[in-house]
């Protein structure tokens, strides 16, 4: 079964297909649990005695590095169908590296692409990452061919978790956490320019994600109320206006 490696950005908005699959993939997925030595006398069984103990905590980020070639012509090991000239792979890495947000790493048996994500059925790994490590040169003789090392750290998105108050059965207050929110690594402008016949909740659906991870169309109403529009307004929108974007 052959399998591919795409890199994107933005949320799809910019990305490729390794063209050449690496010889090797390194990936790294550890624990971090903790020792401790423990001084008293035993608890009476072989689980509860005094001595070194091991607390699991959670897992440390995964890390995946390979190395491989941008080819300048197309050789019989090209996986990819779209190939690009090297140089255009090594600018926009460097350019992703550049902006300091995290890319997404797919690799698996079977791309396709969705309206949110990119996704294989039957995924192997699919996660956002930093670039930690690029390198690259063009190797003597190979006629333009670049060579390459890419290092990359798994990314967690971490926010804030939205609380409500609410009174319980008590008459007390309690604090009732909201669900979470399916990490969202597109980058969203502050303002956005309306192109023809695109309405509010289109926009809301282009740059918000629900509580589920699925375009939230009902955004739209946040963005009318930051731009004070009134409904009537709304219907004479035409398109270049210029219209702000709620931060969350």
């Amino acid at each position: 079964m052959s399998y591919e490696i795409h890199l994107s950005f933005n949320n799809n908005e910019e990305g490729f297909q390794i063209p050449v699959n690496p010889e090797t993939i390194e990936l790294t997925a550890s624990g971090n649990g903790k020792t401790y030595d423990i001084i008293g006398p035993n608890g009476g069984t072989a689980e509860t005695r005094a001595g070194e103990i091991n607390i699991i905590t959670s897992p440390k980020l995964r890390e995946v590095s390979f190395s491989g070639i941008f080819p300048a012509k197309w050789y019989p090991f090209v996986t990819s169908e779209q190939l690009f000239e090297p140089m255009y792979y090594v600018k926009l890495i460097e350019k992703w590296m550049a902006t300091k947000h995290p890319i997404r790493f797919v690799y698996g048996a079977h791309y396709e692409q969705h309206l949110v994500e990119q996704h294989f059925r039957g995924q192997d790994i699919n996660f956002p990452a930093s670039i930690e490590k690029f390198s690259w040169n063009e190797d003597a003789g190979s006629s333009g061919d670049l060579e390459y090392s890419l290092s990359l750290k798994e990314y967690v998105f971490y926010s804030a978790r939205r609380v409500v108050v609410k009174t319980d059965s008590n008459g007390e207050a309690a604090a009732i956490p909201q669900p979470k929110r399916r990490p969202d690594d597109r980058i969203r402008p502050d303002t956005y320019m309306l192109k023809d016949g695109e309405t509010l909740a289109q926009v809301a659906m282009k740059f918000y994600l629900n509580t589920d991870g699925d375009p939230d169309s009902s955004k739209y109403q946040e963005i009318q109320k930051l731009n004070k529009l009134s409904d009537a307004d709304v219907r004479k929108l035409k398109a270049g206006t210029r219209i702000k974007l709620p931060a969350y």
